[in-house]
């Protein structure tokens, strides 16, 4: 079983059901379903063959669902790239996963024009046309029109066989790190985490599940996505996320599931209109992508009287290894417990697991975990190890099974020998009533190794760095306490909304 399969069988079983809907427009599972054929019919007379590598550089609008799925059906796969990417990062990721043909919205092709220059061995650019008026001269060989290529398909399409163990999509990660990494996952990691992670958050053919996160993202893939199509729902494509949309889709539309990144939550929360009865047909919401500070949490499940399951995955995992189980008691700060067939654990230096409550390594394994990375053998080898994923999150387990993240192993601040974990310190931070947002990170210290810097974004102008001192004195032991915290204006974060820790710390260098 795959992904197409799974959405083609439900076209025939339930063909007039609303698949997805897009700023008023719906389009039904039959419809859904003849036009990812004939796009897949299309890239197949274009030369598409099984092993390509089709980039998708597309928002969230239902060409990106029927570029995915067609070009999985043609046997490609598919490498989603983010949109807000310089052409530098457009190159990079386009010449090391070995693209032959990129499929992008026309309002992103100043983008790809830039960077085809040096791309030689891309043979097709297909453009989304959005408008009606285009300056596109499809004369050139390499540019294609995406409702042409749908044209040229055929619904007698059937497609190469595809294998669990066949690559379906490279997902590069975000490189926080360093340079990008694609992660290999195959068609048996996207289709067994979409079905477990649907399974353990109750989805059903009645499910109205809005996906404001960027598809591109493998948070909104699997759980927006993936997810809701194989259990036949109604997925709400919204192109931006914006507080005031959002509440307006949950009102006319009466969706029932939102997925979400914590700054959205944020956003939500602090919204001047938002109101209890606006979420009256949200039976779950869903927080993945950072950690979700408590007292964020705590606010908004008693302003909106909605459940949010708070879970945890990373790229190579397809993304999802846990999440707050719906039939026993959500734990604040929690990112839950292990998802059917998914195993989480925590060890030591050595690989050995360690007793309940001791912080150390999350590692997990199951159906969901990559292949590897993408030419990266020796990163692969130090990453999967004996099966395992070593994710370089630091967590512990509580004697209920459930699981907390305390912070990435790298971002781990050491102060004259002693750990302080950065979300330690933002919780106490986010706790304050005055603080919108706030990020920790470690800078050098002559005297103690590092030292505790804080950045916040406050609601009040007049409130003090001395003031905040002291408040995390209250609450802090003094080798965590900020040395400085510098009051901004706004966070850095990425386009899935997770504050970057390391762009702090690269403006201090470069300062």
């Amino acid at each position: 079983m795959n992904l197409v399969h799974t959405l083609s069988q439900t076209a025939l079983k339930h063909p007039e059901h609303t698949a997805v809907i897009f700023e008023g427009q719906s389009f039904s599972y039959a419809q859904l379903n003849t036009y990812i054929t004939k796009f897949a019919s299309g890239l197949s007379k274009l030369g598409i063959e099984k092993g390509d590598k089709v980039a998708l550089v597309v928002g969230n609008s239902p060409h990106f669902i029927i570029a995915l799925y067609g070009a999985l059906k043609a046997g490609a796969a598919v490498i989603p790239v983010n949109p807000l990417y310089s052409p530098d990062e457009l190159i990079y990721i386009l010449t090391n996963g070995d693209a032959k043909a990129v499929i992008t919205l026309d309002l992103f092709l100043p983008l790809v024009e830039k960077a085809s220059p040096i791309l030689p061995n891309i043979e097709h650019y297909i453009i989304c046309e959005t408008k009606q008026e285009h300056p596109y001269d499809f004369s050139d060989n390499k540019l294609k029109s995406f409702t042409n290529v749908v044209g040229l398909g055929d619904l007698t399409f059937e497609g190469p066989e595809l294998h669990e163990d066949d690559l379906a999509v490279i997902l590069y990660t975000s490189g926080t790190t360093g340079k990008p990494k694609g992660a290999m996952l195959t068609h048996k990691n996207l289709y067994s985490n979409a079905m477990d992670a649907g399974h353990f958050l109750g989805f059903t053919s009645t499910e109205k599940v809005i996906a404001t996160l960027p598809a591109f993202h493998v948070f909104c893939l699997t759980v927006a996505l993936n997810a809701p199509l194989m259990y036949g729902a109604t997925v709400i494509f919204v192109p931006k996320f914006s507080p005031s949309e959002i509440f307006k889709i949950i009102r006319t539309q009466k969706a029932t599931v939102f997925a979400g990144v914590p700054t959205m939550y944020n956003f939500l929360y602090q919204y001047p209109e938002g109101k209890t009865e606006d979420f009256e047909s949200i039976r779950l919401c869903i927080s993945g992508g950072s950690s979700l500070p408590v007292a964020l949490l705590e606010n908004f499940e008693k302003k909106f009287n909605v459940m949010i399951s708070e879970g945890y995955g990373l790229s190579e995992a397809s993304p999802v290894t846990t999440f707050n189980p719906l039939d026993r008691p959500r734990k604040a700060g929690s990112i839950g417990t292990n998802i059917s067939n998914v195993e989480n654990k925590i060890v030591n230096e050595l690989g050995e697991e360690v007793p309940v409550g001791v912080v150390g390594e999350l590692i997990a394994r199951g159906p969901n975990i990559m292949k590897g990375y993408y030419n990266m053998p020796e990163e692969t080898a130090m990453t999967i190890r004996d099966g395992w994923l070593y994710t370089g999150d630091l967590a512990r387990k509580d004697e209920d099974g459930y699981f907390y993240i305390v912070d990435r192993k790298k971002e781990m601040i050491i102060v004259g020998g002693f750990n302080v974990y950065p979300r330690e310190v933002e919780e106490i931070l986010y706790n304050h009533p005055e603080i919108v947002e706030c990020a920790v990170i470690g800078l050098p210290d002559d005297n103690f190794g590092e030292s505790v810097k804080a950045y916040v974004v406050s609601k009040n102008p007049s409130l003090s760095e001395e003031t905040l001192v002291e408040y995390c004195k209250a609450h802090l032991a003094k080798y965590k306490v900020p040395k400085s915290i510098e009051f901004i204006s706004e966070l850095p974060k990425n386009a899935t909304g997770k504050i970057l820790r390391r762009a702090l710390k690269d403006s201090i260098t470069q300062s």
